[in-house]
């Protein structure tokens, strides 16, 4: 059971997750924009005299860039945000959600950090940017081991969201298994590896040593990790399978929207759809060639009488 847990499934996991990435981005990557759609929220460039939004409706590559890092780094359109509520009146009133924001944020960036964090058990020696993450992580030095910042914010931030979605009945009502399974799995591995690493302690220099043994793909089951080992391999295993089927692969698809990574430059430029194929066109006057005498006879205007026509075609 322990080879199967700690080696089989991690193996697993880790091809299905990049056949369903790659087969997921290749699915994108073909999927055909014919013209600029990206989302406006600003003047577009025009004349020189007015004045354009260069983030909000980027018309230059560098826009376009500085919108995505903005997208991708700070959430800025979930900044802007807004939440609507019936009040007695009735009035339908319209507020701001920087609580979603701040806690979306907050969620993400606890997550990468935790992430990069974990690198040190797949490197030898140590990544200094590794090293310099867990000392600013660990900053305020409570306990021992040291409660990382990045452990609480992220459970503070996964209770928020899960909350959030109950507590509010419209979203709720909406709310699929979809929306729930991440967080909960997400929760469980967060809430396994707090208690492996201040409850029940592993011993970090054999997880480090098996860790090591599976990259270079040497596998062999530490000897004892713990069952809560075991169960936090495997929650984190079934996330990484998951990923490329679930909700959460938006991480990857931001930087194939073609409403986020397009400039939006039609008026300035003519765009030619690169998936038209060539197509035998019949003008009007080849049109009119064919079927001039039974216009004529049919009282139909046409731009050449038959004797015009016959002069430019040489019969006459």
């Amino acid at each position: 059971m322990s080879y199967l847990i700690a080696v089989i499934i991690p193996y697993a996991a880790t091809i299905t997750f990049l056949i369903g990435i790659v087969c997921r981005a290749g699915r994108w990557a073909k999927a055909p924009v014919p013209f600029r759609i990206p989302t406006t929220c600003g003047q577009q460039k025009s004349l020189p005299w007015i004045k354009s939004s260069r983030l909000d409706n980027p018309h230059s590559t560098s826009g376009v860039v500085a919108r995505m890092a903005l997208e991708i780094l700070f959430f800025r359109s979930l900044f802007r945000n807004t939440k609507a509520d019936l009040k007695p009146g009735p009035a339908f009133v319209y507020g701001s959600d920087k609580w979603l924001w701040l806690m979306a944020l907050v969620f993400h960036w606890s997550l990468l950090i935790i992430i990069l964090r974990h690198l040190r058990f797949f490197a030898e020696p140590e990544l200094r940017l590794v090293s310099l993450l867990q000392s600013l992580d660990g900053f305020f030095k409570l306990g021992l081991p040291v409660l990382f910042a990045t452990d609480v914010l992220l459970t503070a931030a996964l209770a928020f969201l899960f909350l959030r979605r109950l507590a509010n009945r419209r979203l709720r009502y909406i709310s699929l298994a979809a929306d729930y399974f991440p967080l909960l799995l997400i929760g469980a591995i967060a809430a396994s590896g707090i208690l492996m690493r201040h409850v029940y302690k592993a011993d970090l220099r054999q997880v480090k040593v098996f860790l090591l043994d599976l990259v270079r793909l040497q596998p062999s089951p530490p000897e004892g990790a713990g069952f809560l080992f075991y169960a936090h391999l495997l929650l984190v295993s079934v996330l990484i399978a998951y990923f490329p089927f679930s909700k959460l692969v938006h991480m990857g698809g931001i930087f194939l929207s073609p409403t986020r990574n397009l400039a939006n430059d039609s008026r300035r430029r003519r765009h030619v759809n690169p998936w038209n194929h060539g197509v035998k066109v019949h003008t009007y006057e080849e049109y009119e060639n064919e079927f001039r005498p039974v216009m004529i006879a049919a009282g139909l205007p046409v731009e050449k009488d038959e004797s015009t026509h016959r002069k430019e075609a040489g019969e006459i």
